[in-house]
């Protein structure tokens, strides 16, 4: 057989055995992924066992969970009390109810009874399936800077990080990062962090989140009644605080763009309350081509994901030059998408908050207009916006006029936020 033909041949083989891989769904193309990245469990302060809680989030259609507890992993031998605190009778009545006494393993001491919280390695195995549900390791590292609390998420670790202390709340925020990003290159597994609730407590300010460096994800919104998404008469909501940190840390910091998640932070899961930290509030969508922590950590550093609190995109485009977003409609709703973003012309002038002797306070400081301005605005379930060359970024924001479920907020409307974009 001469070698022309072998080639040919050979070049068929190659040609047939790709299609057919691709019919078998081995190279298929991206899809989006529901998840979320902020919940807890009766392993620190939630109300409720980490089987009951991974149900509830499968059985809702979310395709990945982090239980991310309190300055622990779900990979120790724990026991805890089943007493009246936090609910704690009641989650074990439901627990031992849906899983049987051959699941559930407690037992009783001078009249107490103490059930066993099972490890991740052992519950995931009961829920977990390639392709349809994914369980990510995960723990909120809690440090403290004074009276403010200062939390981040490490998404897929290995091994828990303690909380390191610092000499104030940037130093705090950086020193549990670099932890983070060490124990990242030590393993070279892909970890997400981000920097948890900036307002609750008013914990940080833009000023100080804006200056951490290997950072690139703050909770925009979060689902706990106590954050303070919007702010208040004298704090910053969570979206302007996005867009004063990307204005500036692209122009005077000369650092990336940080990316906005929406969370649930939930805790209580026995009661529907808007005063509760109730599960279902605010989630991810990540554009990856596989359902590993892996492919989604990726898909997020590049930005590839929206944060929604029910909008739900059909399709979302951004190549350099502009933003498409079209919405998934539903009988009686109606959208408006804004195109949100600071021109590289802007009035930069900003001034702190003094107080009554005239000084400084840590409170984020108050900016002109032109951070974080509507460009465009279309009411409509399909919008794009064009890069004229004089944006610094430009971000797309969909309000549905439906209200949002059991909202921390009256008046809450479902909505999308799609990441920060940079003219290119």
């Amino acid at each position: 057989m001469s070698n022309p033909l072998m080639a040919q041949m050979k070049h068929l083989l190659i040609l047939a055995l790709t299609l057919t891989l691709t019919c078998n769904g081995i190279a298929a193309e991206a899809r989006w992924w529901k998840g979320n990245l902020h919940t807890h469990s009766l392993w620190s302060d939630g109300d409720d066992f980490p089987e009951m809680i991974t149900g509830w989030y499968k059985d809702k259609g979310y395709d990945f969970l982090a239980i991310t507890d309190h300055n622990i992993l779900h990979n120790s031998e724990k026991w805890l009390p089943v007493t009246k605190a936090r609910n704690r009778d009641v989650a074990y009545a439901k627990y031992l109810k849906k899983w049987g006494s051959e699941w559930v393993e407690s037992k009783v001491e001078k009249g107490a009874t103490s059930v066993r919280l099972k490890r991740l390695t052992e519950y995931r195995r009961k829920f977990e399936k390639p392709g349809e549900f994914l369980l990510i390791q995960a723990e909120e590292i809690s440090a403290r800077y004074l009276t403010s609390p200062i939390h981040l998420n490490a998404a897929n670790l290995r091994q828990v990080i303690q909380p390191l202390t610092g000499d104030n709340v940037v130093d705090v925020l950086q020193k549990n990062i670099d932890a983070v990003l060490k124990q990242e290159k030590e393993t070279g597994q892909p970890v997400l962090p981000h920097i948890n609730h900036p307002n609750f407590r008013w914990a940080i300010t833009a000023e100080e989140l804006m200056q951490v460096r290997g950072e690139r994800f703050f909770e925009v919104y979060n689902g706990h009644p106590l954050v303070f998404n919007r702010g208040d008469k004298t704090h910053a909501g969570t979206e302007l605080m996005w867009d004063i940190m990307n204005t500036r840390r692209l122009t005077e910091l000369k650092l990336p763009l940080m990316y906005g998640l929406g969370t649930d932070d939930s805790h209580a899961y026995h009661k529907t309350d808007s005063t509760l930290s109730n599960s279902g509030r605010g989630w991810v969508v990540v554009r990856a081509k596989e359902l590993s922590a892996t492919s989604l950590i990726r898909a997020m550093k590049r930005g590839d994901f929206y944060s929604s609190t029910g909008v739900e995109l059909d399709t979302l485009k951004t190549d350099g030059k502009g933003i498409s977003v079209a919405v998934k409609t539903k009988p009686g709703e109606s959208f408006k998408i804004q195109f949100i973003g600071t021109l590289k012309d802007h009035d930069s002038t900003n001034k702190p908050i003094l107080n009554a002797a005239g000084e400084k306070l840590r409170i984020t400081h108050r900016y002109s207009g032109d951070v974080g301005t509507v460009l465009k605005e279309v009411a409509g379930s399909w919008a794009s916006y064009q890069f004229t060359g004089k944006e610094l970024y430009v971000r797309a924001k969909v309000i549905s006029s439906k209200a949002q479920k059991n909202p921390i907020m009256a008046g809450d409307k479902e909505t999308a936020w799609t990441q920060p974009q940079r003219p290119r």
